[in-house]
């Protein structure tokens, strides 16, 4: 069988790029991890590293090597977790990834449904990139996904998508912004400065046609992956910005940000995406507000 310390050594000086420096992290002589380095090499019959310069780089079987030692190793991570949680067996865990794309105030009044379930819930929410997110759906490592679009069709990988909804989407800005621009909408966006998500999030295309629908030029002065840092520069005054409509109330008392009209036939899609056709989590179904065996299924 592996040595599961030679494994972690590997692991780690493949992490750092140097023995040294692996030696420095875990605490122990740089002639200990060579050696137990050279023992696990001769167990798997591979070279795991090649020299380069002064450092050392991944073999092809140590990049194969290492992507399961990523694996084990968070394998660990969980159990550890899993066991110093031991006593709160009656809590309910919901893994949510939220995609960068999606205003996170409106994740917020998705995921209070389930907040407001009765008993011990405790979400656990991760950010990030729409393809990492569903990488990490398909290892297990969530348990739904909300994004701005369905999964793509196509692949081995069977995922399920259920829409939560279509919401309005308004023009808003800072207090001080929004007096210039709120009379005579939408002809006032002409070269009015104007932030926007960048074309890589599904609401763009939509906000593009509107405004080429009305022949209307804003100056674009910033794109952002990030609905959080958009809404952040668009409370600043740097310019107008898109939000869902039924945020106006929050906006406006939280973050001074005002609508000054809609964006008709322009909606924002959210969607969860899940790896079960018939939904078994509890949480998942109360976020989805349906049946347990409803979804759309799609294949990543």
């Amino acid at each position: 069988m592996i040595n599961y310390k030679h494994l972690h050594y590997f692991w780690v000086v493949a992490k750092e790029g140097s023995i040294t420096r692996a030696a420095e992290r875990l605490g122990v002589a740089i002639q200990t991890i060579s050696g137990q380095l050279g023992l696990l090499e001769r167990q798997l019959g591979k070279t795991l590293f090649n020299s380069q310069g002064r450092g050392l780089v991944l073999s092809d079987a140590g990049r194969k090597a290492l992507s399961y030692a990523d694996q084990i190793f968070q394998l660990g991570e969980q159990l550890e977790e899993a066991m110093q949680n031991a006593s709160e067996e009656n809590t309910l865990r919901l893994r949510v990834g939220i995609s960068d794309g999606i205003p996170k105030l409106l994740a917020y009044r998705l995921l209070s449904r389930v907040t407001a379930m009765p008993g011990d819930v405790r979400l656990i929410c991760d950010e990030g990139e729409f393809e990492n997110l569903l990488a990490e759906l398909a290892l297990h490592r969530l348990d739904v996904v909300l994004t701005d679009r369905a999964a793509p069709q196509g692949g081995n990988l069977k995922v399920f998508s259920t829409r939560l909804g279509e919401f309005p989407t308004g023009i808003y800005a800072s207090a001080a912004v929004a007096a210039q621009y709120r009379d005579n909408f939408p002809a006032c966006l002409e070269q009015a400065p104007m932030l926007l998500p960048t074309r890589h999030n599904a609401l763009r295309g939509r906000i593009d046609r509107w405004l080429e629908e009305y022949r209307v030029h804003p100056k674009v002065v910033g794109e952002f992956e990030d609905s959080a840092l958009l809404t952040t520069f668009g409370r600043g005054g740097l310019g107008l910005f898109p939000a869902p409509l039924i945020l106006a109330e929050q906006l406006s008392g939280e973050y001074d940000a005002h609508a000054i009209g809609e964006m008709e036939g322009v909606n924002e899609h959210i969607y969860a995406i899940s790896n079960e056709r018939r939904i078994r989590h509890p949480a998942i179904e109360v976020l989805c507000n349906i049946p347990a065996q409803a979804g759309t299924a799609t294949t990543l």
